[in-house]
């Protein structure tokens, strides 16, 4: 009755980890009965440390707003034609990147599977308790111009540089005028101080400096345009995901082929 009540203790404690070793404790006695007791408070603070850290993962996860929470670097297709490098992406799953100020372009066409890779490696930063946040870049840029609007850009930016890993999806899908070039430049300005970015882009980074600052006559230069890529491609890892098939189709073939169902087109 004693060790119910514990049990019951360590809930209302808000200590569930513990509670649940103690309950398999007590419901298998005969396991535990070699140990002393400073080895079996161990495994209770074991226990409720390791559902602390499963805890944290799942909350870094839900803030990181990923459009794949569920998306894993194990899970990575490496297909021939895909090209990818298996060994550096491996070594981007340690997050080594992250503590280095280095970020990641990941380039390929639509539907190649380039954000599920910036999505998996958003997931192994939250494993390592990183703060991540997941924003397509048309949705950045509004969420910046209706602070402006409010007067709390300040705000915004003081969120941003608290991230240590921003992945930025739709990465100059289209050109930016010369407001919304100083916009990202103040993002990018706080992002690019401590920790890292990944870029989903369909450019090089070569088309880049026409991309942004777009409303600038002919043969111009741009100081802005120059500013943003000088705090993103001098210190990064490219990754060019390439591919016959858009892993969307591939998916639906393989879909196709499990359910049986045959197509005459």
């Amino acid at each position: 009755m004693i060790n119910l009540e514990t049990v019951k203790t360590l809930r209302v404690l808000r200590l569930p980890g513990m509670a649940r070793e103690l309950e398999s404790q007590l419901e298998d006695p005969q396991r535990y009965k070699g140990l002393s007791f400073e080895d079996r408070l161990a495994l209770l603070v074991d226990a409720e440390s390791l559902s602390r850290r499963q805890n944290t993962i799942k909350r870094r996860i839900r803030e990181a707003k990923l459009s794949e929470s569920t998306a894993s670097v194990e899970a990575i297709e490496y297909h021939e034609d895909r090209g990818l490098d298996k060994g550096l992406i491996t070594k981007l799953a340690t997050c080594a990147y992250i503590q280095e100020n280095h970020h990641v372009i990941l380039k390929g066409a639509t539907g190649a599977g380039k954000s599920y890779i910036a999505n998996a490696l958003g997931v192994a930063a939250c494993r390592k308790l990183y703060k991540v946040r997941y924003v397509s870049l048309p949705d950045l840029l509004n969420e910046y111009s209706v602070a402006k609007a409010l007067n709390t850009q300040h705000k915004v930016k003081a969120t941003y540089a608290k991230l240590d890993l921003l992945i930025i999806d739709e990465w100059l899908l289209r050109p930016l005028s010369e407001s919304e070039a100083y916009d990202l430049l103040e993002i990018i300005e706080v992002c690019s101080r401590e920790g890292a970015m990944i870029f989903c882009t369909q450019y090089d980074t070569d088309e880049w400096y026409y991309r942004i600052d777009c409303d600038r006559p002919e043969g111009d230069d741009s100081a802005v345009a120059e500013a943003v890529l000088d705090r993103i491609i001098h210190n990064k890892y490219s990754i060019n995901v390439r591919g016959r098939i858009s892993m969307r189709k591939r998916h639906a073939f393989a879909e196709s082929e499990e359910s049986g169902v045959c197509s005459n087109e």
